[in-house]
């Protein structure tokens, strides 16, 4: 085989990445997602232990915006039903951050390196979106729901009760609760909390 045709097929496969941001197989089990990723569970930990935001409810967060795929991106838009036409909006990553609001978290926590498709990062971003949220609008920390519902509608939607005319985000943050309150039961029954 010639040099470059195995160089080829190399550069192939690295570029495939090999489900570096795939997401782990079963994520309705919050021991079997940090079992099979236990750098998710460290960086959740680091993440609490700076914002006070617990680990089940940024592990429901991560669920909702990109259902733990690193590499998550908003569907695209299309001009005339087939020619694409960009994306419906900047979000990215783990947690689904625009890339203003993530622009803001770089500026003020001074972390020039950070990237939203690595989960310390992005974990980190939830922690310091979610402080953000109970320091200017009252949300408890621990209150998944309603930190979903500023998180997605932002602090000045929220504050204006924007969610309060959506149905549908209201059921998604129900879900979100849900889910926040199951992976807390199952992380302290597999003693990960």
């Amino acid at each position: 085989m010639s040099r470059l045709l195995r160089l080829g097929i190399l550069l192939l496969l690295v570029s495939c990445g090999g489900g570096q941001y795939s997401a782990p197989r079963n994520l309705d089990n919050a021991c079997d997602i940090v079992d099979e990723r236990p750098h998710y569970l460290a960086a959740m930990q680091r993440s609490e232990h700076r914002w006070g935001v617990p680990v089940h409810v940024q592990m429901a967060t991560i669920y909702q915006e990109s259902k733990f795929v690193g590499n998550a991106k908003t569907p695209r838009k299309f001009f005339l039903g087939f020619i694409p036409a960009g994306r419906r909006s900047s979000a990215y990553g783990y947690s689904q951050a625009l890339d203003g609001t993530w622009d803001d978290y770089v500026a003020e926590t001074r972390s020039f390196g950070a990237r939203r498709n690595k989960i310390e990062d992005a974990t980190d971003f939830i922690g310091w979106y979610m402080d953000r949220s109970e320091k200017k609008l009252g949300i408890s920390k621990w209150d998944a729901g309603s930190q979903y519902l500023a998180y997605h509608e932002g602090h000045g939607g929220y504050a204006r009760g924007s969610h309060q005319e959506k149905a549908w985000l209201l059921r998604v943050a129900s879900e979100v609760a849900q889910r926040s309150e199951r992976y807390q039961m199952q992380l302290a029954s597999c003693g990960k909390l």
